[in-house]
C-alpha cells in the first residue's frame, strides 16, 4: 500500500475511550496541537461494560480528574440518570459518589466536547505501525497508509488490542461491543521490544426492561440530597427526575444450572487464556469460589432514558448463549425476561507496566506513552485517570518541561500509577481504598484542595474556576480561625441543648472549635449558638466539619508524608549498575534492575526490597558511588 504524509502534530493519541479522551483533551488544552485517532467515531468514551461512573476509590479518581481540569466529572454531571453517595454511614475516607449514566448521552457529550476543543483534531482510522527512529517515537502509520508525525504519541487502545470475544465455544477477533479490533499495533509493539501479557474481562447479558417483573425486586432510588462529581456543577442543577435501579439475587436453581454447565464454561475449559479480574469475577467463577453462599446480589441498571436495555450487574459471564438464557429465567423478576445482548468475555493485550516510567512514558521507546487498560487496569475511571496524566506529561515533554508525577499522598491516581510501575500487576488492576496508605488525606470532599492549584499551574483550570476555588479555601480558613477564637458560654440555651442530647452540661466557657471536636456535636449545632452573618455553602460547611473532627488523624497522616519527603526527593541516577552495589540482597538487585525506580521512595516500595537494602542504596546514592550500565 502506498504511504503518504498526512500531517504533523505535537501529540498523537491512539484510541478514544476514557483514557484517550482525557489524554487528548489535556494535551490540547495545554496548547499542544493534538490528533485523536480512533477506530470508530461512534464509540468515543463508550461504556461497553457497566453504565456507571464512580464508586469506592473510583469516585475519588473522578473528582481528582475534575480538580486537575479533566472532563469525566463534568461529562457525567451532564448525562447521569441517577446519583448516589455510598458508605454514608462510614467515615469520610471511604465515602464514594456513584452515578448511573445514560451511556449513549455520555458518549455523545464527550464527542461533542472533543469536536469543539481548540488544538484538537478528531479522525477515524486504525493505527497499525509506530514510527520509531533511534529509539524515539516520531508518529504512526494507519491502515490506509497515512503517515502522521508527532513529538509524542500516547497509546490508549484498551481492550481492542488484539481483542477476542468469547461466548461458550465461540471465539472470534473483535474489540469491545463487537467493534473492530486493533491487531497490527500490538505486533508493532512486539517488534520494538515490548513485553505484552493477555488479560481478560467480561460483561453480563442485557435484558429488555418491559419484560422484567420489578414488583418482586427491591428498588434502589437515587439520593434526594444534591451531589455532583464536578466542582463546577451547581447544586441547583441536581436532577430530580432520576431513574431507579433494582436489586435481585441469584438462587439455588441459578447455581445448579451453572454447576451443571461448567464443562461448557470457557474459563474452565481452557478457551479463555487471559487472566481475569479478581475483584470483578464472572458469575461462574463466583459460584465455584464461593460455593458456600446461597445467593449473590444482582443489580438491574437501566442503560439510558431512551432504551429498553437493562444491564444485569453481577452476572458477568462467558457461558454459552442458551445457558445464559436459562440462568436469567431462574432469577426472581427475570423469569420472563427477554435477553437483548449476550454476555461475553474479552481477551486483550496489556503492556507489562514495569516498562513504564511514573510519567507513563515507556522506558523502551522515548516519547511514547501508554494509558488505560493497555497498562493492565480495569474500569473507566482508572483509564481516565491515567489518560489525563499521560496527556499532561506528553504535553510537558513537547514543551521541554519536567514531568508531573502525582505522589501517593496527593491522590488515588498517584497510588494507582505508582502501584503499576513499581509493583506491576498479574491481573486486571482495580483501585481499592485499602491500596492507599494515606486514604484519610485522599477524600472525595477535598480533591480540589489537593489538586486544583496544580491543574491551574498546568493551564487546565481556568482563571475563573481558580478564583472560585481560592474563595472557597479562604472561607474555610476564615471560619476555622473564627471558631478558634469564639468562646461559647454555658447559657441556659446551650445547657438545655446538651441535656436534650444526654450530654453533661458545661461548667465553664469553651472554644467553639473544641466544642465541635466532641463526637455528638455537629458544625450545624455550633451555628445555632455562634451564627454567621452570611451562610456558607454546604461544601464549605462539610469541609470545616471534617477538618475539625478528624484533625488529629489528619495531622498524623501528614507527619508520615513529611517523613517520606526526603526519600521522595532523593533521585536515583538512570541505568545504574545494581550488581556493583555490595550489601544488597540478590532478589533486591534483580527487582531494582527490572523496575529501575526513579527515587529512593519508589525503590522502597518494590516487592522483594527490604529496609536494609534501601539503607545501603541511600549511602551509595548520597556518596555518588554508583556505576552506570553502559
Amino acid at each position: 500500500m502506498q504511504q503518504y504524509e498526512a500531517g504533523n502534530y505535537d501529540v498523537i493519541v491512539v484510541g478514544a475511550g476514557h483514557a484517550g479522551s482525557e489524554a487528548a483533551l489535556a494535551a490540547a488544552r495545554m496548547g499542544s496541537k493534538t490528533l485523536l485517532i480512533t477506530i470508530n467515531l461512534d464509540m468515543i468514551a463508550f461504556m461497553p461494560c457497566n453504565p456507571s461512573i464512580g464508586g469506592p476509590a473510583k469516585g475519588v479518581v473522578v473528582r481528582e480528574i475534575d480538580a486537575l481540569g479533566g472532563e469525566m466529572g463534568r461529562n457525567i454531571d451532564k448525562t447521569y440518570i441517577q446519583m448516589r453517595m455510598l458508605n454514608t454511614g462510614k467515615g469520610p475516607a471511604v465515602r464514594a459518589l456513584r452515578a448511573q449514566a445514560d451511556k449513549f448521552m455520555y458518549a455523545n457529550e464527550m464527542k461533542k466536547t472533543i469536536e469543539n476543543t481548540e488544538n484538537l483534531v478528531l479522525k477515524q482510522g486504525i493505527a497499525e505501525e509506530l514510527i520509531i527512529e533511534d529509539g524515539v517515537c516520531q508518529g504512526i502509520i494507519t491502515n490506509t497508509g497515512a503517515i502522521y508525525r508527532a513529538k509524542a504519541v500516547i497509546l490508549t487502545a484498551g481492550t481492542s488490542s488484539r481483542g477476542e470475544i468469547i461466548i461458550g465455544e465461540l471465539k472470534y477477533s473483535s474489540g469491545p461491543n463487537n467493534s473492530q479490533p486493533s491487531i497490527k499495533l500490538s505486533e508493532s509493539l512486539l517488534e520494538h521490544g515490548f513485553e505484552l501479557n493477555r488479560f481478560k474481562t467480561g460483561t453480563p447479558p442485557r435484558v429488555k426492561a418491559s419484560t422484567i417483573n420489578y414488583s418482586v425486586t427491591d428498588e434502589q432510588p437515587g439520593d434526594e440530597k444534591a451531589n455532583h462529581f464536578s466542582y463546577e456543577t451547581p447544586n441547583s442543577a441536581y436532577l430530580k427526575d432520576q431513574l431507579s435501579c433494582w436489586l435481585t439475587y441469584t438462587n439455588e436453581k441459578t447455581h445448579s444450572i451453572i454447576q451443571d454447565n461448567l464443562h461448557r464454561a470457557p474459563m474452565f475449559t481452557g478457551i479463555v487464556e487471559g487472566v481475569g479480574a479478581r475483584y470483578c469475577p464472572s458469575i461462574e467463577d463466583k459460584i465455584v469460589r464461593f460455593s458456600d453462599k446461597p445467593r449473590h446480589q444482582l443489580f438491574l441498571e437501566p442503560e439510558g432514558r431512551h432504551t429498553e436495555e437493562v444491564y444485569v450487574q453481577g452476572l458477568s459471564t462467558s457461558l454459552p448463549e442458551d445457558v445464559q438464557e436459562d440462568i436469567l429465567h431462574t432469577i426472581e423478576g427475570l423469569e420472563n425476561a427477554e435477553m437483548m445482548r449476550t454476555g461475553y468475555a474479552i481477551e486483550y493485550d496489556v503492556v507489562v507496566p514495569y516498562q513504564l516510567r511514573p510519567s507513563l512514558e515507556t522506558k523502551v521507546v522515548e516519547n511514547l506513552f501508554t494509558a488505560g487498560q493497555m497498562n493492565g487496569t480495569s474500569g473507566y475511571e482508572e483509564a481516565a485517570g491515567q489518560g489525563i496524566m499521560a496527556g499532561i506529561n506528553a504535553a510537558l515533554k513537547v514543551q521541554g518541561k519536567e514531568p508531573f508525577v502525582m505522589k501517593r499522598s496527593e491522590g488515588y491516581i498517584g497510588v494507582m500509577i505508582d502501584d503499576l510501575v513499581t509493583k506491576g500487576t498479574n491481573e486486571p488492576y482495580r483501585l481499592l481504598t485499602s491500596r492507599a496508605e494515606y486514604r484519610l488525606l485522599l477524600r472525595h470532599d477535598n480533591a480540589d484542595f489537593r489538586l486544583t492549584e496544580i491543574g491551574h499551574q498546568l493551564g487546565l483550570v481556568s482563571q475563573e474556576r481558580y478564583a472560585a476555588f481560592l474563595t472557597k479555601k479562604a472561607q474555610v480558613e476564615e471560619e476555622l480561625e473564627r471558631l478558634r477564637h469564639t468562646r461559647l458560654k454555658p447559657t441556659e440555651e446551650i445547657q438545655a441543648f446538651l441535656a436534650g442530647k444526654n450530654i453533661a452540661p458545661l461548667k465553664d466557657g469553651i472554644l467553639a472549635l473544641d466544642f465541635l471536636r466532641r463526637p455528638e456535636i455537629s458544625y450545624w449545632d455550633i451555628l445555632k449558638f455562634a451564627p454567621l452573618a452570611e451562610n456558607l455553602s454546604r461544601e464549605v460547611e462539610e469541609q470545616i466539619e471534617i477538618q475539625v473532627k478528624y484533625e488529629g488523624y489528619i495531622q498524623k497522616a501528614i507527619q508520615k508524608v513529611d517523613k517520606l519527603k526526603r526519600m521522595e526527593n532523593k533521585r536515583i541516577p538512570e541505568n545504574i549498575d545494581y550488581s556493583a552495589i555490595n550489601g544488597i540482597a540478590t532478589e533486591a538487585r534483580q527487582k531494582l534492575a527490572l523496575i529501575q525506580p526513579e527515587t529512593i521512595a519508589q525503590a522502597s516500595r518494590v516487592s522483594g526490597v527490604n529496609p536494609a537494602d534501601i539503607s545501603v542504596l541511600m549511602v551509595y546514592v548520597e556518596q555518588g558511588k554508583i556505576a552506570k550500565v553502559m
